[in-house]
């Protein structure tokens, strides 16, 4: 136990007090024989408390009651012929355990992995699961970062669904919150002051002591986290919250040294290292050789605004610098970031990095996620905000797009259910955080001109309403099996699986552009076009991406406007009348190539 700055620490187990040892640099410590799992135990520090343990394995009366005794090995894995992930080929899916199904729990999530392995997922992406105050919340304000939350099951049950996962051939990435703590039960500080550093705060409290006085430990603790979920949980990565807020001017930097702990815990398995990074900076995913992080991937949020403001016509707040023009998300599909160092009006600074020297699949796209979906006054999805036709399209291009793919829960059967800020905290907290959401939320210009009544972030029904209705997958069976079929194509077809910039562009107009996407030998290329806009009339049509290969013509291979995805059918696009491209649509053509005919006589 590190309690830097006190001079005894009594654990109590068993109804005995017993003193542990003090030792260097702020260090005690007791070895305890007898002690089996389920015991429950706390500290006194200094003669207060009593506390829990700051490392506790299970908190099964939350994060202010007894920690528990794990033993980490009872479970038993059947996964040993689990070789891990790699970056190639990933679809992500961002699932919060308490809402993906109605019982909000390991247990019941497990029922659905058969589900998400037919759709074509490939990784499951677990919003935050340690411990936090009340009995629900999205996560990213725990406590107790060794013990998984007690609403969701036993720590056994987070294993049983990896090792479930795993058989059905799906990896599970954590997502961890290594910035700051939660405001209720971070019991961290009692226990030494050097943890955080209130002298250098981030947007949701003192960030953590990475570089200052004392902040070995606090390394220490940290980067023995990331290696404990690999380790004991069998995960196949992370996702590192907000590194933007992760401060440290130390070398080697926090975030590489995670990085580090985390694979060297999973050898011989292979994971994935995913970073949420506001500012856009590519070195998170170079090498540490190059001077990078050594980290597999970023979130591209550049991606989703751009198709919000396309989309919906909206550019209020954070979405000011994006014009959702035909040539933006085309240029978001070849490059990904779209502020590489340019001037960023809404932060008055310049923003982003080169991604040139980039792997494509280092950049994880997407159209929603926990954050995008509730920064709105009701929580509605992209669907609710747009027509059916715009969200098919927007849909096949992050789909079919050579980053990485990420899906948000219930996106893929376009889930009525609103995805809310909820958090369940005692009376006066909550109500601080219900008058931070409604600031936070006076950015949208057309939020601040009028009174909203938003829905209460620390009500039940709130976290209620958040839930997926299961059903809805039949209801709404033909944007599923759009999102089954595109997922299939991406898969199947070598052009689009291989996350490759061997491709080109060209916008057709303002809503409408065009990516060819090359073959080795240009014979078995690609057509992608995508208009969010009416029907275009592409005559006359000088655009050099549009000419088919020799001895062939343009073949419809997938079309948004499918009757199977509630389209009413896709005539030819390229015919005696020159381009129709059908409105709000998405379609991929490929080279038929017609038959030779014979010598002409005579």
């Amino acid at each position: 136990m590190w309690a830097q700055g006190h001079e005894s620490v009594v654990l109590r187990v068993r109804n005995d007090n017993l003193p542990l040892t003090r030792e260097q640099h702020g260090y005690f410590s007791i070895d305890v024989p007898g002690v089996r799992e389920g015991d429950t135990y706390s500290y006194r520090i200094d003669g207060h408390g009593p506390f829990p343990d700051p490392a506790s394995r299970f908190q099964p009366e939350g994060p202010h009651g007894q920690s528990q005794i794990v033993d980490a090995n009872r479970f038993s894995w059947t996964d040993d012929g689990w070789k891990g992930l790699s970056l190639s080929g990933q679809v992500i899916y961002e699932m919060h355990v308490g809402t993906f199904t109605p019982e909000g729990t390991w247990q019941s999530a497990i029922c659905q992995l058969a589900y998400l392995k037919e759709l074509g997922i490939t990784a499951i992406e677990v919003m935050p699961v340690a411990e936090f105050s009340g009995a629900f919340g999205w996560g990213y304000d725990g406590v107790d970062l060794f013990a998984p939350t007690r609403n969701y099951g036993a720590p056994d049950d987070f294993r049983a669904f990896v090792a479930a996962a795993h058989s059905h051939g799906l990896g599970v990435l954590l997502d961890v919150v290594y910035n700051h703590a939660g405001p209720d039960g971070n019991y961290l500080p009692t226990f030494s002051q050097s943890y955080f550093n209130e002298q250098r705060p981030t947007e949701w409290g003192a960030s953590v002591n990475f570089d200052g006085e004392d902040s070995a430990p606090v390394r220490q603790f940290f980067v023995s986290n990331a290696a404990y979920w690999i380790k004991e949980f069998h995960l196949d990565g992370l996702r590192l919250d907000a590194t933007h807020s992760i401060y440290d001017s130390s070398r080697p930097h926090i975030i590489s040294e995670i990085a580090r702990a985390a694979r060297r815990a999973a050898q011989p398995r292979s994971i994935v290292i995913v970073s949420e990074n506001e500012t856009q900076d590519t070195a998170l995913v170079k090498p540490e050789t190059q001077g990078g992080y050594g980290l597999d991937a970023t979130w591209n949020e550049d991606f989703h605004h751009s198709v919000m403001v396309a989309t919906t016509g909206s550019r209020e707040a954070y979405f000011t610098d994006y014009l959702g023009s035909s040539q933006e998300l085309l240029s978001a599909f070849k490059y990904g970031f779209l502020y590489q160092g340019q001037w960023y009006s809404w932060q008055k600074k310049r923003r982003g990095t080169s991604t040139l020297d980039v792997n494509p699949a280092a950049l994880v796209s997407f159209i929603q996620n926990h954050d995008q979906v509730a920064n709105s006054a009701r929580g509605l999805r992209i669907h609710e905000l747009t027509t059916f036709g715009r969200y098919k399209a927007v849909t096949a291009l992050c789909l079919l797009a050579p980053s990485t793919p990420m899906l948000f829960q219930g996106q893929e059967f376009a889930a009525s259910a609103p995805f809310l800020f909820f958090a369940d905290h005692e009376p006066k907290l909550a109500e601080l955080v219900r008058k931070g959401r409604t600031e936070f939320l006076s950015q949208w210009r057309s939020l601040a001109v009028q009174e909203i009544a938003y829905d209460d972030p620390g009500a039940r029904e709130t976290f209620e309403k958040c839930k997926l209705d299961l059903s809805e997958r039949e209801k709404h069976a033909q944007i599923l099996a759009l999102h089954r079929d595109l997922l299939k194509l991406r898969r199947s077809d070598s052009l689009f699986s291989r996350q490759s910039r061997q491709l080109d562009g060209a916008v057709l107009n303002h809503e409408c552009m065009v990516v060819r996407l090359f073959s080795d030998n240009f014979r078995q290329d690609r057509l992608l076009v995508v208009n969010l806009g009416s029907q275009l009339h592409f005559n006359p049509s000088p655009e050099p991406l549009l000419g088919p290969p020799a001895d062939s013509q343009w073949s419809i291979l997938w079309s948004t406007e499918d009757p199977n995805y509630g389209g009413n059918g896709t005539p030819p696009l390229d015919s005696d009348l020159n381009w129709i491209i059908p409105a709000h649509a998405a379609v991929v053509l490929r080279p038929v190539y017609q038959k030779e005919k014979p010598p002409a006589h005579g």
